[in-house]
């Protein structure tokens, strides 16, 4: 009987791993749907790995002089959640008529000067003017490089390319008052969420590559518009309903463990 308890003890343990996966993923779900309308929001995705087995036999074992086992005798510990990753596909660009919002079309980041001194590489290009002109986020961070935007300034130009040009009362040609580049990485998904709608560069994500849009791979800058959040609401409502019913099952095993030692004690 202590050899039994012992098994179904571990059977629940290997049971909690589950609940514990699933819980986590039922959080990640939640928040790429609060998420659903947050502008240039990458959804983000588990990825799950098995734990350690325990081998009590070994394949290709012998079972007699001249025969062996075709395949070992292992059992499973559970399963982890290993990492989430971020889905960096395509939003839908949806037109606002703001001279100031951006939104790339294709590969690269904006890059933020965030308060700590760090660059934050961002999807979201609703831009605007602080009190000195430069071109800032909604919560003040300046885009990089910076730009100034003459107070006089009537109507605002950004080419494709990234060129801003500004028309002035008085002057028959626009103005070009900057650049706007883009960043990009040899591998996205090492990039760290850091709020805010900013990835930061890790040493996974390696160095930024930096250029100018409709250059070198990277997207095309749209004036007039912004990229809606990738997330997929019936995809994430079909993902809510399995993890639900995987934790359901895992519970139930633990339930149906938890019988089985009671028969065992009240019987044997």
């Amino acid at each position: 009987p202590g050899a039994i308890n012992q098994m179904s003890t571990f059977a629940m343990h290997v049971a909690k791993t589950g609940l514990n996966s699933q819980q986590i993923k039922m959080q990640v779900i939640a928040n790429n749907l609060a998420n659903v309308n947050t502008t240039g929001f990458k959804a983000d995705r588990t990825n799950f790995e098995s734990l350690l087995y325990q081998v009590l036999r070994g394949a290709g074992e012998n079972t007699s002089e001249n025969t062996s086992l075709a395949s070992g005798l292992s059992v499973g510990t559970g399963t982890r959640l290993l990492n989430t990753s971020k889905i960096h596909s395509q939003g839908s660009l949806i037109n606002t008529g703001n001279s100031l919002d951006l939104s790339v079309e294709g590969d690269g980041f904006f890059q933020v000067l965030m308060p700590d001194g760090q660059i934050g590489y961002t999807r979201n290009g609703a831009f605007m003017r602080n009190a000195e002109g430069t071109v800032v986020t909604a919560s003040g961070y300046p885009l990089q490089p910076e730009i100034q935007i003459p107070a006089d300034a009537a109507t605002i130009t950004v080419s494709s390319d990234g060129i801003v040009s500004v028309q002035t009362p008085g002057d028959v040609e626009a103005q070009e008052v900057g650049q706007i580049t883009l960043a990009d990485f040899s591998n996205r998904q090492g990039l760290q969420p850091n709020g805010e709608s900013m990835l930061i560069e890790t040493p996974a994500s390696g160095a930024a590559i930096i250029a100018n849009p409709f250059a070198e791979g990277m997207g095309r800058l749209v004036q007039g518009s912004l990229e809606s959040s990738n997330v997929n609401v019936v995809q994430e409502l079909v993902d809510m309903i399995e993890t639900q019913r995987a934790y359901e099952v895992s519970s139930k095993t633990i339930t149906s463990v938890d019988e089985m030692m009671r028969f065992i004690t009240q019987n044997i």
